[in-house]
């Protein structure tokens, strides 16, 4: 029930704003067609502003990424706000409004900083963006009042883009390539000490480094060996002074025995010392060659020692009758005279055999402090080379850095980097962007049409007469019982006839202009 008298007041609301209309359709169609004139009048009044506009595209580098990688910052669209921010710069639309005489005349001149105001608010910079939210295009549009002007100023914007672009693509890249360049210099300087200090290191150490381990090992194991071949030497050539000395002694003293076997006492000794150095030379035969110094001097030895026996048995046969001639003899014999000189060789053999143990014990001693020194050294060694290795590293990473750098500033000085190519020239516009004339229509119309209403509702705020029942039943406390309907004439059913006729033509008359106008606009807009 409370929804059909809810129903019911809304058709009655809507039954009494129908019947407002009709009753006020002059009231509401002579303000809407005079502020829909209005505002079309001062759509044709407004001074026209033509925009021209161009579309560049953003070419990709035609050299691939795997080749050649570039070295500036590939964020199209803050590089895009940087070059924005230069070319409106104050010094930059001063020059272009200067050479275009752009806002202001003698008449009505403008302050520099009003007229950079100005032309920035009529550039309008345009980012296209594709599928995956990249740019790779924008549109530069510029708004003047004349369309050849608009379409020159943005020729002459386009190109500093151009040109902005490229400029700052080189002067990004080649200040990478320069700070790589720096701090390449800053990585050799750095290894170079690095260097001097491991030099310096191993020249001070020599001998005591880790990669010398090995060498000094065997130089060590060689220095032992000689050592006990000197030392074995130095026993042979001290036995020998021995023999020697008891040999010169009995050679003096030699006696020919007579009844015996007819040979010195001396001789059995010699072959005994014969039997020795030969058993000795076989068993160092078995061990070196005959080059070896051991071996030779063995056999001069043996020589030696044979020849000094051919000498006693020599003698032996030679014989004297008394013991004093023989002394005599051997004493003035140059056999005696030949071990003595081989005593004294055997001296002088024996001072350079300790001689050659000092040294040899010595560069031992050496050796094995290098050794004990090694792992020291190793530990030291081991912190410069990680500074080294570390420097070394740094270095080879910026020369890297700095080679493909240097190869993307070749590039983008040959202009084979990204750059802007113009895909749609500056348009020379035909009609101008504001006024929107045929808009102003549609603006004219909602501010006519409320215009209207608000008459309408004024005039039937003011007017007291009453004009359906329910107005009626709300001013009388009494129910209505009866109505009287509308009793007309024939003369004023004619009146009323020709004054809805009048309205009709009217609102037909209005309906007319305002399309033909419309129309104008949309045709000469």
């Amino acid at each position: 029930m409370p929804d059909t008298l809810e129903e019911r007041d809304s058709e009655i609301d809507l039954q009494r704003y129908v019947a407002i209309a009709r009753r006020r359709h002059m009231h509401i169609l002579i303000p809407l067609f005079l502020g829909w004139l209005a505002v079309w009048a001062a759509s044709w009044v407004l001074v026209p502003r033509y925009r021209s506009g161009t579309l560049i595209l953003v070419e990709q580098p035609t050299m691939p990424r795997d080749y050649v990688t570039p070295n500036i910052n590939d964020d199209l669209q803050q590089r895009m706000q940087s070059i924005t921010q230069q070319i409106l710069s104050r010094t930059r639309l001063l020059h272009i409004i200067e050479g275009k005489h752009l806002y202001g005349n003698a008449q009505s001149p403008m302050a520099p900083d009003d007229q950079v105001e100005r032309m920035r608010k009529d550039i309008e910079i345009e980012l296209v963006r594709d599928g995956q939210g990249g740019v790779n295009a924008f549109n530069v549009y510029y708004t003047a009042g004349d369309p050849h002007i608009a379409q020159q100023v943005t020729s002459e914007l386009t190109d500093l883009f151009i040109n902005e672009n490229l400029e700052v693509r080189q002067r990004q890249s080649e200040d990478t390539t320069k700070f790589l360049e720096d701090q390449l210099e800053t990585a050799r300087q750095s290894l170079a000490e690095q260097e001097e200090k491991i030099r310096e290191f191993k020249g001070q150490h020599v001998g005591e480094l880790p990669g010398q381990l090995g060498s000094n090992l065997q130089i060590l194991s060689g220095l032992q060996s000689q050592l006990r071949n000197e030392e074995e030497a130095l026993n042979t050539a001290k036995q020998q002074r021995t023999y020697l000395q008891s040999l010169v002694a009995q050679y003096r003293s030699l006696k020919v025995s007579t009844a015996g076997d007819g040979g010195p006492a001396a001789l059995p000794e010699i072959d005994q010392e014969l039997e020795r150095l030969r058993a000795q030379l076989a068993d160092l035969s078995s061990h070196y060659t005959e080059r070896h110094p051991d071996i030779r001097r063995l056999k001069d030895q043996i020589a030696k020692t044979q020849r000094v026996r051919d000498q006693l048995v020599a003698q032996v046969q030679a014989g004297g009758s008394d013991n004093a001639a023989t002394n005599e003899v051997a004493t003035q014999s140059p056999m005696l005279a030949q071990l003595q000189g081989q005593l004294q060789s055997n001296s002088v053999e024996i001072a350079n055999r300790e001689h050659s143990i000092a040294d040899l014990k010595s560069r031992v001693t050496e050796y094995q402090a290098r050794l004990n020194q090694e792992p020291v050294r190793e530990q030291q060694l081991a912190d410069l080379t990680r500074g080294y290795d570390q420097s070394k590293a740094s270095y080879d990473e910026l020369l890297k850095k700095k080679n493909e750098s240097a190869m993307a500033t070749s590039m983008e000085l040959l202009q084979q980097g990204e750059r802007f190519r113009v895909l749609d020239p500056p348009s020379l516009p035909t009609r101008p962007s504001f006024p929107n004339r045929l808009k102003f229509c549609g603006i004219g119309l909602a501010v006519g049409l409320a215009l209207g209403i608000f008459v309408a509702a004024v005039f039937e705020m003011v007017d007291d007469r009453l004009y359906s029942e329910k107005e009626i039943k709300k001013l009388l406390p009494v129910p209505v019982i009866c109505e009287i309907p509308v009793i007309e004439t024939a003369m004023e059913k004619r009146s009323t006839h020709r004054r809805e006729l009048r309205q009709w033509i009217a609102t037909a008359a209005v309906i007319l202009v305002i399309a033909a106008g419309s129309a104008f606009s949309y045709l000469r807009g």
